[in-house]
């Protein structure tokens, strides 16, 4: 039978054929697209035409579309539905991929001939985005070592190789560690957990086989069991076991793999001719240089270590009235400062979360994008990888524009957080092409799903990189959608949070899941005069994380990495009732791949962005003011990486922004 990833996918718009697909699939495949792209590679060094940009860098962009059929729905199924046969093809992966890759970034021959166009870019009459590809082309082979010789290249080569399998290695163990852990309750352990908290962990429990309540180690479940349990003994159970996660010994131990990969990653830059890995990484971010990094996230520290150190002495003294003696503790302060905003604000997550329907959430969702640019959305019946997973048509004046896939709910062949992915990027050479998006999160299952305000602001969040990808409108696939600068990625996304704040957006969408009444006026006041309640908490976990991959990679590898850890927090003064939002074991943003190494800064970059963005939507007609709609589809959306982040960002705004918005939006200024 012909393997089909390796066949012409005859189903609606091109989505993979995940009903015909197995496992068994996958290895073949890759082996066949493996030879197939580096064939294609073959061709374009052998010609004997002199190199241009048609024949080279065009020629490159064409290549490997057989590899992205086959790696596209692997990586997502391996991501979001994982077994031991997927996590083993993953191990074996890895390695492979990163060689292979590596032949084709060493291959002098195809450098010499990107070189060679690229000193003959002045009179080549290249449009603006080919100028940009050619650019990036050029710089990542000499970024990716293609200059290097000799023992150098081969050394390069092998670190490329060992950095693929500790990634891997590292998503795994943390996948097993959470997937392996979980807390029964039995009847006297649910104290204090409203009805959606006690919903979720039956559901758990369903889903890990178990007969009754439990408490698992994915976010959805544990965070509401630390806001609300009575019970501290097993808040504290529950929180040791979350932040262990990677570090319980043994075979899944993430330690060691952390000091080998930051060790790895410093010999890497310095092959290329860097001091550090943070010189290097950030040379093509808008930041460009460790100091600047370091000046932001000190600049934001300061006044939220100052707002989080005078919320413990409130949160402290409420648990001594309480009748408990000692410090404030880490699994105290999401107890008590739940209790404290509702005190303050008069405000009840139990009371709040049956207006934030899953369902509604994505409506409201769909709806902006309505209102904005105009797009529709139709369900699509067509067979995915999860029965989880739903699809829609998006369409724009009855034109397709994308597809877009929701796998919303946590499990356990899931890892943790939430993302966006595009199994096929939107592209007009050599053909067109229109592209493949999925949203992956982890909500609690329930009948309905409820989400936490948070919760709802990670759908928009990911809904936000959605649009990224789906409004893109370039020639060339390597800079469509969010291949852009790691800290211009996140402003698409995280400005898109804004809408959920809408007064207007809330009284439409947020209704009760029995009553379908809309949140009263007085709650809709309350949830939003709380939006920046207990920001201090949230900024100080979020900073401390940031600097210290800073810190990881500005400077000599650390040996032992929880040591340097320990050292920076403590010369930052972190608070001690409150902990990195990644501690180093499970910091799967820095570890599981380069995406975010020495660039977790980058979601507080972009939001210095992203508030200066929503507002000009503010200062002009409002959150739906179609010029500003326009300007920010024309400017940022559909430009992907096609121009430099910082230009794109001018054209929008006019100028570049400040901190100022930021801490004002966070409650941190006045």
């Amino acid at each position: 039978m012909t393997n089909p990833l390796l066949s012409t996918w005859d189903t609606p718009f091109g989505i993979a054929p995940f009903n015909l697909i197995s496992d068994d699939d996958f290895a073949p495949a890759l082996d066949t697209a493996l030879a197939s792209h580096m064939g294609e590679i073959d061709a374009i060094t052998s010609t004997v035409d002199a190199p241009s940009f048609s024949n080279t860098v065009e020629a490159l962009e064409a290549a490997g579309a057989q590899l992205e059929c086959v790696l596209g729905p692997f990586f997502a199924m391996a991501g979001a539905d994982s077994n031991p046969q997927r996590e083993a093809l993953q191990r074996d992966f890895s390695p492979k991929l990163a060689a292979h890759f590596s032949e084709i970034s060493a291959n002098s021959a195809l450098f010499s001939r990107v070189a060679a166009v690229w000193d003959a870019r002045d009179s080549l009459d290249l449009t603006d985005e080919q100028q940009r590809v050619l650019m990036l082309t050029h710089r990542g082979f000499v970024r990716s070592g293609a200059a290097l010789t000799g023992a150098d290249e081969q050394r390069m080569k092998e670190i490329k190789a060992r950095l693929a399998v500790l990634g891997t290695q590292f998503t795994q163990n943390l996948l097993a560690d959470e997937r392996d852990w979980y807390l029964e309750l039995g009847e006297g352990d649910m104290a204090g957990l409203p009805d959606f908290a006690v919903a979720a962990a039956h559901a758990a429990g369903q889903e890990k086989g178990v007969d009754g309540p439990i408490v698992t180690l994915s976010r959805s479940v544990i965070v509401p069991f630390l806001q609300f349990s009575t019970r501290r003994d097993l808040r504290e159970q529950a929180y040791k076991a979350w932040v262990a996660r990677g570090a319980n010994g043994g075979d899944t131990d993430n330690r060691a793999i952390a000091a080998e990969t930051l060790s790895l990653r410093e010999e890497r830059a310095q092959l290329l001719g860097y001091s550090n890995f943070a010189q290097y990484k950030l040379e093509t971010e808008m930041a460009k240089t460790p100091d600047a990094v370091r000046k932001l996230l000190s600049d934001v520290w300061e006044p939220a270590k100052a707002q989080a150190n005078a919320d413990a002495w409130v949160l402290g003294q409420m648990m001594r009235d309480d009748g408990v003696n000692g410090d404030l503790e880490p699994w105290d302060w999401r107890f008590y400062a739940e209790r404290r905003r509702k005190d303050l604000h008069d405000l009840d997550e139990a009371e709040v979360k049956p207006y934030f329907q899953l369902d509604r959430m994505i409506e409201a969702s769909f709806d902006c994008a309505s209102k904005l640019f105009g797009l529709s959305f139709k369900p699509l019946d067509v067979p995915l990888y999860h029965d989880d997973c739903r699809a829609w048509d998006v369409t724009r004046d009855g034109e397709h524009v994308a597809v877009f896939i929701g796998d919303y709910f946590a499990r356990g062949s899931k890892r943790s957080g939430a993302w966006c992915s595009a199994m096929r990027a939107q592209a007009k050479y050599p053909q067109a092409q229109t592209p493949v998006v999925i949203n992956v999160c982890n909500f609690a299952k329930g009948d309905p799903a409820l989400l936490s305000y948070d919760d709802a602001r990670t759908l928009f969040h990911e809904f936000g990189h959605a649009l990224h990808q789906m409004l893109s409108d370039v020639t060339y696939e390597s800079v469509s959608g969010t291949s852009v600068a790691r800290d211009f990625v996140e402003l698409p996304s995280q400005l898109y949070e804004h809408w959920l704040e809408v007064p207007e957006v809330l009284a439409e969408f947020a209704t009760h899941a029995k009553t379908g009444q809309p949140m009263p006026r007085t709650l809709l006041e309350k949830v939003l005069g709380a939006a920046t309640y207990d920001m201090g908490f949230s900024t100080v976990e979020y900073v401390a994380s940031a600097m210290v991959d800073l810190e990881f990679h500005d400077g000599s590898a650390p040996a032992d990495p929880m040591a340097r850890q320990a050292e920076i927090l403590t010369q930052m003064g972190m608070p001690h009732a409150i902990a990195m939002r990644h501690a180093t074991p499970q910091f799967a943003h820095v570890f599981s791949g380069d995406g975010y190494s020495s660039g977790y800064y980058s979601y507080m970059w972009s939001e210095v962005m992203d508030a200066d963005a929503f507002a000009s939507f503010e200062e002009a007609g409002g959150a739906f003011d179609t010029e500003r709609a326009k300007a920010l589809e024309e400017h940022i959306l559909s430009k992907g990486g096609s121009l430099d982040a910082a230009e794109l960002y001018v054209a929008f705004r006019g100028r570049l922004p400040g901190v100022e918005a930021l801490l004002k939006g966070r409650g941190l200024a006045a």
